[in-house]
């Protein structure tokens, strides 16, 4: 598949990286030499410099023969006429970026197949972690019988310095599998002999129904939030403050600007808003920190995100998640007393990701601070692997079979479980393996 990328900033340069890792055929536009220069030297992929937005510059650049075009700068407007120019170019499938909600209504008449809005992407994960649990992901496979769930492994775990292959009944009866550990930013595909660490980030697949086992073996609670701290008064703070007030979570926003407090408190009336410091000790302890489920450091600071979120955790919060703008964090600082990290920034790019696996796919979940995905795709007539076991299919090291959806059974595999044509296979892959994964179809 032949992808332009238009923007070569957070979003953008990380796009083209994951797909040009892939092998896919990526262009990335950028109207600042400075930025073109910087994404030439650290992306294996063809860099233009000139205005994405312009069907000339477009033209000249030989980038016609296009299957889907991808704008995702800053700038608003700058996507929408980056869509428009690639309507006058024939371009098939269009992706934006878009915040402003009456540039939305004007890009979707450019026939744009996906609007992506980073601040409600990220709004929507953190929903998910503050309804999940103290967990950094949950999400369900084949039709909710299987579950994919990470958090960062506590002292309470028992999985702490132990094998894999030593934890818990014998793999004929597991009911879960672990098939990624994600440390200091690295991510690995894990086998028997894996050592566990304190703070990894472990990734484990379980049945739905025995998913109690595998909240145990991370050492973490399997409770709901009901009581939530926001710490800054952001966009995305604000958002996400309405989803959960309109999810019946109890929310408090604090923020050290008073007019910012006195709008919030006016656009979001079903949730506390309190002015003060959100670092301060004493504001928190105010603010009954210590009764609270979650504590979300939400402001455009990372260092006060970072800082908020280890005093929360000292006075006794039940979790603390961190947002943070530069997205090299999000992997070396998760485990680091946080039970989550998110990026608006990488949860846009990830569900763009998301979108563009579409096709022999079905779904396909990623990861904050790994460049793992985990993908959903049934087993066809000419599959490769039809009649092997999983063994005998002797998977690249950075791919794992996680799951299987047989009919109406869904369950966690083993070596010697034999693939059969019409399986749904969840495969975790890193993006050497993504091609590896998709074979599999047939």
């Amino acid at each position: 598949m032949r992808i332009v990328v238009v923007g070569a900033g957070a979003v953008g340069s990380y796009l083209a990286s994951r797909l040009a890792l892939e092998g896919q055929d990526v262009v990335l536009v950028d109207s600042n030499p400075a930025r073109a220069a910087e994404a030439q030297a650290e992306i294996d992929c063809m860099v233009v410099t000139g205005n994405g937005a312009s069907a000339t510059v477009l033209r000249e650049a030989g980038l016609t023969d296009v299957d889907l075009l991808i704008a995702v700068t800053s700038a608003d407007a700058i996507n929408v006429l980056a869509c428009h120019a690639a309507n006058t170019l024939g371009i098939p499938r269009k992706v934006a970026r878009i915040e402003d909600a009456e540039l939305k209504a004007e890009v979707a008449n450019l026939g744009v197949d996906l609007i992506i809005d980073p601040g409600e992407a990220a709004a929507r994960e953190l929903l998910t972690l503050v309804k999940s649990g103290a967990v950094a992901e949950l999400v369900e496979f084949a039709d909710g019988r299987l579950l994919l769930v990470g958090a960062y492994v506590s002292p309470a775990s028992p999985l702490v310095g132990k094998r894999l292959a030593d934890v818990g009944s014998s793999e004929d009866e597991r009911n879960w599998l672990v098939v990624a550990v994600i440390r200091h930013g690295n991510t690995l595909i894990p086998r028997g002999a894996t050592t566990i660490e304190l703070h990894d980030h472990v990734v484990m697949m379980a049945r739905a129904n025995r998913i109690s086992e595998a909240y145990e073996l991370l050492g973490i609670r399997d409770r709901a939030a009901q009581k939530v701290l926001i710490l800054g008064g952001t966009r995305l703070a604000r958002i996400t403050a309405a989803l959960l007030a309109d999810n019946k979570i109890s929310t408090t926003i604090i923020d050290g600007d008073r007019d910012r407090c006195r709008l919030i408190a006016e656009e979001i009336p079903n949730v506390v808003t309190v002015c003060g410091d959100p670092t301060d000790p004493k504001v928190l302890l105010s603010e009954g920190v210590r009764s609270t489920d979650s504590v979300l450091a939400l402001s455009g600071w990372d260092g006060d995100n970072l800082l908020g979120s280890l005093v929360a955790k000292e006075l006794g919060a039940g979790e603390a998640i961190a947002r943070f703008m530069n997205t090299d964090f999000v992997g070396i600082l998760g485990g680091a007393g946080l039970d989550a990290t998110v990026s608006a920034r990488l949860s846009a790019a990830n569900e763009i990701l998301r979108f563009v696996r579409r096709g022999v796919i079905y779904s396909v979940a990623t990861f904050t601070d790994s460049d793992a995905e985990a993908i959903e795709l049934a087993v066809g007539p000419k599959s490769p692997a039809i009649g092997k076991t999983l063994i005998e299919l002797n998977p690249p090291p950075t791919m794992i079979i996680g799951g299987i959806q047989r009919g109406d059974e869904a369950f966690v595999p083993r070596g010697n479980t034999v693939i059969e044509e019409g399986d749904h296979l969840i495969v975790i892959a890193q993006p050497d393996a993504i091609a590896a994964a998709e074979s599999l179809s047939g």
